[in-house]
């Protein structure tokens, strides 16, 4: 079974949308890509940190999900990272109203001994050089490393950035991150700049109009599959990586065909995550479910036409 390491918060969120507002619940990048990726029966570990705030039953709900939690250090006398925020009608755009960073201030990341030969790390969004001191961690490269970022990295650690790009295979980053990095309009023109700094793969996401995937001269385009509510649009980005990692973990197979599959996994378990407030519908996800779903995608993407 491959080995899947997880970085990223494990976190506390507050959301509002026009559909309701919640108090606090279980949130953080590496719990929404932990959720998704214990879809696919792979040996996934977690690692970040959590305050002594934190409830036992989250962790337990992780344990039982399969992912490993070894990894995420407990600061009983800290509080966990708290992020709250409100998002607007359109449900793509949002108000952040707090970031605390609170144990997540002083971080550092330690590789659980027997995950440091990870075929796969998935490096949630987090400071650059927290992210580099994960790969400096493993004693064997892996053969997978796949990077996440954020436009905040882009404006305060920008060279740190570049640093840690060069040594990853997979980065995925949004339409707007990935024009600010480059300064280019073009996403096709965009992705060729961010390959020249490294990444084999460039995974492009554009929220509720699908994600592009680049590998040299070879592009790919696939939609998101259309839900009838969008109840709340948190950790969508985080469920797509997961689900793209925890599928390309489970196959072992890293060619730009079976990334094309990795990608239609990460939008399907992402068109769940929207359905419910922060984790609730990752939570009770089942396997039949998951395959309906994946049919109405090939539905949806499918069609034969005669070119003369």
């Amino acid at each position: 079974m491959s080995k899947l390491v997880i970085v990223g918060t494990v976190a506390f969120d507050a959301i509002e949308t026009p559909f309701g507002k919640t108090d606090k619940i279980l949130g953080g990048a590496a719990t929404f890509i932990g959720l998704a990726a214990s879809q696919f029966n792979v040996d996934a570990a977690a690692v970040s940190v959590v305050g002594g705030d934190f409830p036992q039953e989250y962790l337990d709900l992780m344990i039982n999900k399969n992912i490993n939690i070894d990894g995420i250090e407990v600061i009983k006398e800290g509080k966990t990272f708290f992020w709250s925020g409100k998002y607007h009608n359109d449900m793509n755009t949002r108000d952040t109203l707090a970031t605390e960073l609170n144990v997540l201030a002083d971080f550092n990341p330690v590789v659980p001994n027997h995950y440091k030969n990870a075929e796969v790390v998935m490096l949630g969004n987090l400071h650059p050089m927290v992210q580099m001191s994960v790969l400096e961690q493993m004693d064997t490269k892996p053969k997978l490393a796949i990077l996440d970022t954020m436009n905040f990295w882009m404006d305060c650690a920008l060279e740190d950035l570049h640093a840690v790009i060069k040594k990853i295979d997979v980065i995925t980053i949004n339409d707007e991150e990935a024009r600010q990095l480059t300064g280019e309009y073009s996403l096709v023109v965009a992705a060729r700049k961010i390959h020249e700094m490294g990444p084999k793969y460039v995974v492009i996401k554009k929220g509720e109009h699908g994600a592009l995937l680049f590998h040299k001269e070879d592009m790919f385009y696939a939609p998101a599959l259309p839900v009838e509510e969008v109840f709340d649009p948190t950790g969508a980005g985080d469920t797509f990586a997961g689900g793209f990692a925890g599928y390309l973990a489970k196959t072992a197979d890293y060619s730009f065909e079976n990334m094309k599959n990795a990608v239609i996994y990460g939008s399907t378990l992402a068109s769940f995550c929207v359905e419910k407030f922060g984790t609730e519908r990752m939570q009770n996800l089942t396997t039949d479910e998951i395959d309906h779903r994946l049919e109405q995608f090939k539905k949806l993407t499918q069609f034969n036409i005669d070119v003369s």
